[in-house]
C-alpha cells in the first residue's frame, strides 16, 4: 500500500487548523508526547472528553508501530479510564509494544496526570498494513 501524507491527520498534522498537534519523542521503548487539554476539549465542565483521550492513547499507539518500521491500523482497542482529566494541566501519554509478529502488534499507553497518577490506560492490537519508505520518518514535516 502506498502512502501519501497531507498533514491533516487530526492527531498531529500541522496543517490541521483544529488539529491537536501533538509532538512525540522516544525514550528507550517508549513513545511519549504531552497535551493540555483546552476548554474546548471539554467533556463535563473543567474535564477532557473521554473520546478526545481516547484518541490521543490511539495515536501515541500508532507511533510506536512506526518505530518499527511500519504503518498499522487499530484492529481494536479497550481503555479503562481511572481518573479525570483536568482542563489546564499537562498530562503525559506514552505507549509500548507488547509484543509484535509480522502483521500484528500489542501495545499498551497510558495518560499520566501531573501527579504522576494513571488517568487512563489502553490495550490495543494494531493491523500492519505496509513498510515505511527507508529514510523516512511517518507524518514527516
Amino acid at each position: 500500500m502506498e502512502f501519501s501524507y497531507d498533514h491533516m491527520c487530526f492527531a498531529c498534522g500541522n496543517q490541521n487548523p483544529i488539529g491537536l498537534h501533538l509532538k512525540f519523542t522516544v525514550e528507550g521503548d517508549r513513545v511519549k508526547t504531552t497535551f493540555t487539554p483546552q476548554k474546548q476539549h471539554e467533556g463535563y465542565p473543567g474535564v477532557m472528553h473521554g473520546g478526545l483521550i481516547t484518541t490521543i492513547l490511539d495515536e501515541v499507539m500508532a507511533r510506536s508501530v512506526n518505530i518499527l518500521g511500519l504503518h498499522g491500523v487499530t484492529a481494536r482497542m479497550e481503555v479503562r479510564f481511572r481518573e479525570a482529566v483536568p482542563v489546564g494541566q499537562e498530562i503525559t501519554f506514552e505507549s509500548r509494544i507488547t509484543n509484535a509478529r509480522k502483521t500484528i502488534v500489542d501495545l499498551e499507553a497510558k495518560a499520566f496526570l501531573p501527579s504522576g497518577k494513571i488517568a487512563a490506560e489502553a490495550l490495543a492490537r494494531f493491523m500492519v498494513i505496509g513498510k515505511m519508505e527507508e529514510g523516512k520518518k511517518c507524518h514527516e514535516e
